[in-house]
């Protein structure tokens, strides 16, 4: 078994969390597209866990969510007339939770946009954070049950319900022109939340970076997931990258070492040596299998 060397590893993950895709991956390198799938599948896994290990006992004030929506191998409306469509194709959202000072992601979830996905992610940001908060999300109705169950009485929470007009433009240009801002509407919710803070601005920040650095979230192209597990994994390996290797620009520091539970910029070389190495094995040797009785 050939054992792909730590350059090379580091070469690939740099490309992908820069918004590569795969194919362009696979010729840049010079190494098979199975390749880079196993070592994404590997590489999001060891993230995943990372994140979930790490991210503990955030000191944060402000925290703002949101979700973005994408999708697996066809859009939902297309999901019946589709040939062989896997399991999970269709609208993909992603919860994103951000601590709105150090610029933390504090949690994030893949799925719909339900009452249920609303729930436990509620209930994952509640459990990384040190103290009580003030929470901003936007007029998703399932975050009224969802921040209830999760947080009870302690945070102040509001939410920020945007409306909009019609889009600007006509014919073709009314297709691609956002849609004219009325107003933004601050409503208090549970506790006492401080309407200067109400904001959903740098999460929604967010989103931006999340579609400049995965080009699965890139609107308009075929670089979409074509696998749910291959979406999780970029996820996870975004999110990883952006909390504590990537130095953001106004903090002059990565958000994990603001947020102070990093001391130093993790290198791309240590995220890839987060996946265990593989043993290479002589040509024509074996490894016995354990029988169990």
């Amino acid at each position: 078994m050939r054992v792909l060397a730590i350059e090379k590893r580091v070469q690939i993950i740099q490309l992908l969390v820069e918004g590569n895709s795969m194919r362009s991956i696979e010729r840049i390198v010079g190494c098979s597209i199975n390749t880079v799938t196993k070592l994404l599948r590997d590489v999001g896994a060891a993230c995943a866990a990372y994140h979930e290990a790490n991210v503990r006992n955030i000191k944060a004030q402000n925290v703002q969510c949101d979700e973005i929506w994408s999708f697996c191998y066809t859009k939902a409306m297309n999901v019946n007339n589709a040939l062989a469509a896997p399991d999970g194709a269709g609208d993909t959202w992603t919860w994103t939770a951000i601590d709105a000072d150090s610029k933390l992601i504090v949690s994030y979830l893949v799925g719909d946009r339900d009452a249920e996905y609303a729930t436990e992610f509620m209930q994952d940001v509640a459990s990384r954070l040190s103290h009580r908060v003030q929470l901003t999300t936007d007029g998703h109705k399932a975050y009224l049950k969802a921040v209830d169950t999760a947080f009870g009485y302690q945070v102040d929470y509001a939410k920020l319900v945007k409306v909009y007009g019609e889009p600007m433009g006509k014919g073709s240009d009314h297709r691609y022109s956002s849609a004219d801002f009325v107003r933004a509407e601050k409503i208090a919710v549970t506790g006492s939340p401080r309407v200067e803070k109400v904001s959903t601005s740098h999460v929604e920040r967010q989103n931006l970076t999340m579609r400049m650095h995965m080009c699965r979230f890139t609107r308009l192209t075929n670089g979409f997931s074509k696998k749910i597990e291959n979406h999780y994994n970029a996820v996870a390996l975004h999110f990883m990258y952006y909390n504590f290797a990537k130095i953001h620009k106004t903090l002059r520091a990565t958000p994990a070492m603001e947020a102070g539970i990093c001391e130093h910029v993790l290198s791309i070389e240590e995220i890839a040596r987060l996946v265990p190495e593989p043993v290479a094995l002589k040509r024509g040797s074996y490894e016995p299998r354990q029988i169990s009785n």
